[in-house]
């Protein structure tokens, strides 16, 4: 018996109607990104292992699908981008005019358990600014994570955004008087305010000097909003823009990653218990810990797998795909009726892709009722149909039923004005 054989572990099968929801989702976000200004680019699915240990540390490691090349080389397949981004930005920051607005859309790669909206193979838009400081470039990304849930069809009543800003915690952590080195295992802890359990949060931070009572005070004060510069002006941008009610700040939200350096954010959504959509913030250390260059950036990421199971879940936003992925058509379906015009098929074939046209056609002798059932299962709008009576060509609207007929010198013409009526 044959050995069969199946995806592997947290990796998937595009099939056709999969491959048309990811072009789809492909699609948004290119087109919100191109609209605000960015431009694409991309980098190796293959970097030196070091390259990951550089910005995450050894602990990385156990996350990466990572191997000895053939030159005897540690790499490792891409999990993120940020560390790809850094070192193209410092390699060539002097050949580009500041600031940088670059996105990307590529195939990414964690060795971790899978679960909802987590898997091990996944893709990843990534929007990022580098060679500004100022907030405005934080809420020029944040008004961008808007409009492309916005464009996916969702509405205020499925997403919100959560914004704080790293630096805030530093009121508290002079407040309390933290050891400075000890911030960021305190953050660490403040990351997991909303999953861990009360009882081990209070020791963890009872380890540190400080208490979850009064880390709860210190949130719910609003002493950190008034006193932070970078929240202000975001939250001025985002209301000038009318965008404001979308925006919830959140101190709890520290995004885990060590390398952020101020305003952080997620992309939440609202009533479906599911992680968050989205998330970024500013590292405007990375690109010198990675090149040697001194430049400030700020980024966000969204990922394929939650934002997907987000629009099937939600019925406006999955109204849009289905639209969308209903309307991958052909233009025209061309039946050969007479396997003796099969040359002359194959020639109209070949004229109306010259102009623009989908078109298909069957490569092999079939019955014309088998091609007409062909031309419909495909979607196509018209059924062009060579004959014996060639040159006279006879075009069907398979919508309306309708039918005409014109000399093969007219084909395209007349292919035109029906898909256009």
């Amino acid at each position: 018996m044959a050995q069969k054989f199946q995806t592997l572990p947290g990796f998937r099968d595009f099939y056709p109607a999969d491959c048309a929801a990811r072009n789809y989702l492909f699609g948004q976000w290119r087109a919100v990104a191109k609209g605000y200004g960015f431009v694409e680019y991309d980098a190796p699915i293959l970097e030196p292992t070091d390259l990951y240990k550089r910005k995450s540390g050894e602990e990385i490691s156990n996350q990466l699908f990572c191997f000895t090349d053939k030159g005897e080389r540690d790499v490792s397949m891409r999990p993120e981008l940020t560390p790809s981004l850094a070192r193209m930005a410092a390699a060539r920051q002097r050949d580009f005019k500041k600031p940088l607005k670059w996105f990307s859309i590529g195939q990414f790669f964690r060795y971790e358990k899978q679960q909802k909206g987590r898997l091990r193979e996944f893709y990843q838009f990534n929007c990022d600014i580098l060679g500004e400081s100022s907030p405005a470039a934080d809420a020029e990304l944040v008004a961008l994570s808007i409009d492309l849930m916005l464009e996916l069809g969702f509405t205020a009543q499925d997403f919100a955004i959560k914004l704080s800003d790293r630096t805030a915690w530093s009121i508290f952590i002079e407040q309390e008087g933290i050891e400075t080195e000890k911030t960021d295992a305190f953050l660490q802890v403040i990351d997991k305010l909303e999953r861990d359990k009360a009882e081990k949060l209070d020791e963890k931070l009872a380890a540190l000097g400080t208490s979850l009572t009064a880390v709860r005070e210190f949130i719910d004060s609003g002493v950190a909003e008034e006193k932070c510069e970078s929240l202000q002006q975001i939250m001025a941008e985002l209301d000038a823009r009318g965008m404001r009610d979308f925006v919830r700040i959140d101190l709890s939200i520290v995004r885990g990653l060590a390398y952020y350096s101020g305003p952080v954010f997620e992309v939440f959504d609202i009533g479906k218990g599911m992680r968050a959509i989205a998330g970024g913030g500013r590292y405007d250390q990375l690109v010198k810990l990675i090149g040697g260059v001194d430049l400030p950036a700020a980024g966000f990421a969204m990922g394929d797998v939650v934002v997907t199971d987000l629009i099937r879940e939600t019925e406006a936003a999955n109204q849009l795909l289905e639209e969308d992925v209903a309307g991958e058509t052909l233009d025209a379906y061309v039946v050969i009726a007479d396997e003796k015009q099969r040359k002359e098929g194959l020639q109209v074939v070949q004229r109306l892709r010259e102009n623009g046209l989908r078109v298909n056609f069957p490569l092999t002798a079939a019955k014309v009722n088998k091609q007409f059932q062909s031309a419909e299962q495909q979607k196509a709008d018209l059924a062009v149909i060579v004959g014996s009576d060639y040159p006279q060509i006879t075009f069907k609207t398979l919508a309306k039923r309708e039918e005409c007929s014109c000399d093969i010198s007219e084909l395209e013409d007349m292919a035109g004005k029906l898909l256009l009526s």
